[in-house]
């Protein structure tokens, strides 16, 4: 019995696989479509981790609606089994698929923790049913040998990737929660990545972290995970304007030059900025800073959420649409459960508290490294360095134009005029 196993951009795994433990002795792995260059090493690795089971992973790089349908005819497959997922496209793609196949479409959990949980709106509801109302399931076995892969052309093995989990649990875990806004320091599980492209799954990690000290502050991380999901799946028109009612005709500014200062790292801002250029440099950005670099586009400088959205969409090595669209909502103040819109970061008083001696500055913005940790959040109370430019804007007049701006607006909004 051959039953294809498809592997798509979020389940790149072989521990806690649902499809592939189903398949069994059957199972004929095959990843379709073109691979970008985040892609590329995901793929090395399960490539490499199925050829240690004796398999492989079958590359198909055609159109997936034509080539799995065509495949599965060729194998004469008794069924094709993969991972549902919540994004609107790859939803239509499943449904599609199914109409299009020789033969049944089995779909598998394994994208969150949990299943729908309701149609909660805020993050403390969707928390006390996941509590209540969540079973969760062990992980899945490791198959511990597949069958060899027929003859199709096939994604050649890589290096296999760093495991991330099990040093995050051993020397980090318990310090999660203190450590976690500290951008300094290696507070962070650093899986964010790996959540996406499910090089390691969700099940995976909560089970890992059960009963271990600091085990209850990450795993509610996860439980936000969750919820951005939730909110995707629900309402998937956030990916294309803000939840919240009052905010979809907001007057956002339009200034190509001050977007590009943010873009690359040059508002004068050093925590800002030293986000702007770990994007840049490294696809990854401290969560932390991400928020506060959200919050001073869309606050600060009055530009568009959605301009910065896309453009970490574009770069992020976790480029996430469940997680990105709320993140970026909710440091708008926009968006399902948003932090108050009247809520503005001072990237100030946020480097001074979560860097700050100013390490986490000096490794972004080397313009700054000799300025002193006193004043490296706010360089213009000193000798500004050659190089680095003076704040954009200032912060208590941006925050006031902001919050009367907003206010203005909203309560037009709710009047209906």
């Amino acid at each position: 019995m051959t039953n294809l196993v498809w592997f798509r951009e979020k389940d790149l795994r072989v521990a806690d696989h649902g499809p592939l433990a189903e398949a069994g002795g059957g199972a004929v792995p095959v990843f379709l479509g073109p691979v970008s260059e985040r892609l590329a090493p995901r793929l090395g690795d399960l490539a490499a981790r199925l050829e240690a089971l004796g398999s492989g992973l079958a590359w198909v790089p055609g159109d997936p609606l034509e080539e799995l349908p065509r495949l599965a005819a060729m194998l004469g497959a008794e069924a094709v089994l993969a991972h549902g997922f919540t994004e609107p496209a790859a939803r239509l793609l499943e449904t599609r698929m199914a109409g299009a196949l020789p033969c049944p479409l089995r779909l598998f959990s394994g994208e969150t923790l949990a299943g729908p949980l309701g149609r909660h709106r805020v993050f403390s509801a969707f928390y006390r049913s996941f509590q209540q109302e969540a079973r969760l399931e062990a992980p899945s076995a490791t198959p511990q040998r597949l069958p060899a892969l027929p003859e199709l052309p096939r994604w050649p093995a890589g290096p296999l990737l760093p495991d991330l989990l099990a040093p995050f649990l051993e020397n980090r875990l318990a310090d999660y929660a203190q450590g976690r806004d500290r951008m300094d320091r290696d507070g962070t599980s650093l899986l964010s990545a790996d959540l996406h492209f499910g090089r390691v799954s969700a099940a995976s990690c909560w089970a890992a972290a059960s009963g271990r000290p600091g085990a209850e502050a990450w795993q509610r991380q996860l439980v936000w995970r969750d919820f951005a999901h939730h909110l995707l799946r629900e309402w998937p028109a956030v990916l294309e304007g803000p939840f919240q009612a009052g905010f979809r005709d907001f007057p956002w500014r339009s200034d190509p030059a001050l977007l590009e200062a943010w873009v690359e790292g040059r508002t004068g801002y050093p925590l800002v900025d030293a986000a702007a250029r770990q994007l840049m440099a490294t696809g990854y950005v401290h969560n932390r800073a991400r928020m506060v670099a959200a919050s001073f586009l869309a606050k600060h400088l009055l530009l568009d959420y959605r301009l910065g959205e896309a453009h970490y969409l574009a770069r992020l090595q976790d480029a996430d649409l469940a997680n990105n669209s709320m993140g970026w909502q909710w440091s708008a103040g926009c968006g399902c459960d948003a932090q108050p819109w009247f809520r503005v970061f001072n990237p100030v008083l946020q480097g001074r508290r979560f860097d700050p001696d100013g390490a986490y500055v000096r490794a972004w913005v080397p313009e700054l490294a000799a300025v002193p940790a006193r004043t490296i959040h706010s360089p213009w109370e000193g000798s500004l360095p050659a190089g680095y430019p003076p704040p954009i804007v200032d912060h208590a007049q941006a925050r006031e134009r902001f919050l009367s701006l907003a206010k203005a607006h909203l309560r037009r909004s709710s009047s209906g005029s």
